[in-house]
């Protein structure tokens, strides 16, 4: 049977570099089904110029339909992925599971979910959603490292459930989707042995203008020229997450935003926090951390303590490298969960304006500093003379919680010094034989 173009095959030119992808199983058939070819078609090529393994659902084969042969496809492509070291793109649009096959497709998408398992933190696991997406592999979807989505996506767990936003960059259009993989995957390490990096077009040196109290101005400013890549966009949760390179370094960047609700912490701002810092960890790639937060979102005190716990634990057990900056307000746990020298980050820095304090001024005066309210020194001046003495950047580095202070124009500079420093940080203790005796 002759095999001709179909939508996967549409897909596979948006995503692949032009003449490059070699299909893998092209010529297996759906089982007890001389005259379908089965529904998913797998391969390789080059995506930016690098190796990269995809799996796409064709909607043109039985709409589809994902099936036990289906399954064993993805499962050889994944083994050649890891054998050769390199990520693996998933284009979900399925009708679903073959239903006549019974119990024998749920133990399909158990091959699939436990492939997408094994192979997660050895080679990075994109996810590009452009049509239905439903139940198991609504699941499977989800656990990619990264999930794009296109405005035709439709993911839902049941057909009587809700649709499902778990996308981290959504797009208007399959074009847009495919582009934004392709540019993940240029960024992105191979796999837990390579090191991510790109050219560097823009000078380290380079002044910050951007005013730093708008916080996605800063990024952008600090980052190399259109680099930074917006994750979880459409999440309003006090946090900004990307992928960016800075001095060509390619970066995970955690940023509370100041501009939705002072930039405090929220349980789903921290969960997708947490997430950022243990990916990076598994790829070796540093993280930068800005602060600007006036505490804790009041309305997740309580329900967000299990994610603020899972926060500090992906900081503190990260070993890939960690700087921090601290370029606002950093009142209470933001300043300790947010990569602080205590967290384990390899170097703390602050702009010279930026305030440190266990608590709000306003709360700290009421506690501690009443009494010096007076007719003649007002609680406004009393917070001021809090702000500029107990709560500077000048009063943290003495006390060795700060390494330094540094003018927000020189921003940029210090980072692509401070991530070159660390470019070669080794994972625990340096290993030797033994110390070499002064004989």
């Amino acid at each position: 049977m002759e095999r001709t173009q179909t939508k996967g095959n549409a897909k596979i030119a948006l995503l692949f570099d032009a003449g490059t992808f070699v299909e893998t199983g092209a010529y297996i058939k759906r089982a007890g089904c001389a005259e379908e070819f089965e529904g998913v078609i797998c391969g390789y090529g080059s995506v930016d110029g690098k190796l990269a393994f995809a799996f796409v659902q064709d909607g043109d084969r039985m709409k589809g339909a994902f099936d036990a042969t289906g399954a064993k496809k993805i499962s050889a492509l994944y083994k050649m992925a890891k054998a050769a070291g390199a990520p693996v793109i998933g284009v979900f649009d399925s009708a679903g599971a073959l239903v006549p096959e019974g119990s024998g497709v749920l133990s399909a998408y158990g091959e699939l979910l436990a492939e997408i398992s094994a192979a997660s933190g050895i080679i990075p696991q994109i996810s590009v959603i452009v049509g239905n997406c439903s139940g198991l592999g609504a699941v499977a979807a989800g656990m990619f490292d990264f999930k794009i989505a296109a405005d035709t996506a439709n993911v839902y767990l049941s057909s009587d459930a809700k649709g499902t936003d778990i996308a981290d960059i959504a797009c208007a259009d399959e074009a847009e989707a495919f582009a934004s993989a392709r540019k993940l995957i240029g960024m992105l390490p191979a796999n837990n042995r390579d090191v991510a990096c790109t050219p560097c077009t823009d000078t380290p040196e380079r002044a910050v203008v951007a005013n730093v109290a708008d916080t996605a101005a800063l990024v952008s400013d600090v980052c190399d020229a259109d680099s930074a890549l917006l994750l979880g966009g459409a999440h309003k949760d006090g946090m900004l997450t990307y992928l960016a390179s800075i001095g060509g370094v390619v970066c995970g960047i955690v940023a509370t935003d100041r501009a939705q609700n002072g930039g405090k912490l929220t349980e789903k701002g921290a969960r997708r926090a947490a997430k950022l810092v243990n990916f990076c960890d598994c790829f070796h790639i540093p993280v930068v951390t800005l602060v600007d937060s006036d505490g804790i979102d009041p309305k997740c005190a309580s329900c967000g303590v299990k994610a603020y716990g899972l926060l500090s634990g992906a900081y503190a057990s990260a070993a890939c490298a960690k700087v921090t900056v601290v370029t606002g307000n950093a009142f209470g746990a933001p300043f300790v969960l947010l990569g602080s020298r205590a967290q384990g980050a390899d170097l703390v820095l602050a702009l010279t304006d930026a305030k440190i304090s266990p608590m709000t001024p306003a709360a700290a005066v009421a506690f501690l500093y009443n009494d010096e309210i007076t007719a003649n020194k007002s609680r406004a001046e009393v917070e001021a003379e809090y702000l500029a003495t107990r709560a500077s950047a000048v009063a943290a580095a003495e006390k060795g919680d700060i390494d330094d202070i540094v003018p927000a124009e020189e921003l940029r500079a210090r980072l692509c010094a401070a991530l070159y420093m660390l470019d070669s940080k080794a994972d625990g203790a340096p290993l030797r034989r033994h110390a070499n005796l002064p004989l």
